[in-house]
């Protein structure tokens, strides 16, 4: 198996792995692989979803694919073990009297709890994903010294590239380059709905004003 290895028995080499998993659905490509089959077959449990929230994800995930039964719980700290049958003195302690009522009552499968732990898991990351901001730092180098940049600048940013939940920055910054020639320094804020290469294709294709264009930094807010 190609890629990065994780020792998943350890908390440290599954926080790693959690982490390696955080923008991905698979462990390698866009789909179901070997790769997937041969680290989910490395736990003994479903890992914590409030302490690896993307290892939890991806092993529901998995877990989904290759059927119920390859799915491994904790017993859940709440449940009780069903009491052994005894004699008489067993059957006559009946405090509320509704034992009965309760052994009625439909118990949840394994195949429905897979489904709600994997819906409050997509929930929670989903909730924290919407809320995510990024700060991208870009260069824009021009053609020759003639170009206004300050006039190029306001153009891309209330022009071109205007999209919902991007904010570029209120000023920009002029640096040197070589021989007269200055670029643009400035930043955008994006949410995940937008990438930042598709900010960089947009600039890129004024190709009679721009002559480069350089992601330079991207920090999560």
């Amino acid at each position: 198996m190609a890629g990065p290895k994780f020792d998943v028995s350890t908390p440290k080499g599954l926080a790693a792995f959690s982490g390696f998993m955080g923008s991905k659905s698979y462990v390698e490509g866009w789909q179901f692989s070997d790769a997937d089959s041969e680290y989910f077959g490395k736990f003994t449990s479903c890992p914590e979803a409030a302490t690896y929230p993307h290892a939890f994800r991806w092993y529901i995930h998995i877990a989904a694919l290759q059927g119920v039964r390859g799915l491994s719980f904790s017993a859940p700290a709440a449940a009780a073990e069903a009491p052994a049958k005894g004699g008489d003195d067993d059957d006559d302690f009946d405090v509320f009297g509704d034992d009965d009522e309760e052994d009625d009552e439909p118990k949840e499968s394994r195949k429905e709890m897979l489904a709600r732990y994997k819906k409050d898991a997509e929930e929670r990351l989903a909730k924290k994903e919407a809320t995510q901001r990024t700060l991208v730092g870009i260069e824009i180098k021009p053609w020759d010294t003639e170009q206004d940049l300050l006039a190029l600048w306001k153009k891309i940013t209330t022009e071109t590239v205007v999209m919902d939940g991007l904010r570029w920055g209120e000023t920009c910054h002029l640096a040197d380059v070589a021989f007269g020639i200055k670029k643009i320094v400035t930043t955008f804020v994006m949410g995940v709905s937008q990438s930042s290469q598709t900010v960089q294709d947009m600039i890129e294709a004024m190709e009679d004003e721009v002559q480069s264009v350089e992601i330079t930094s991207m920090n999560v807010l």
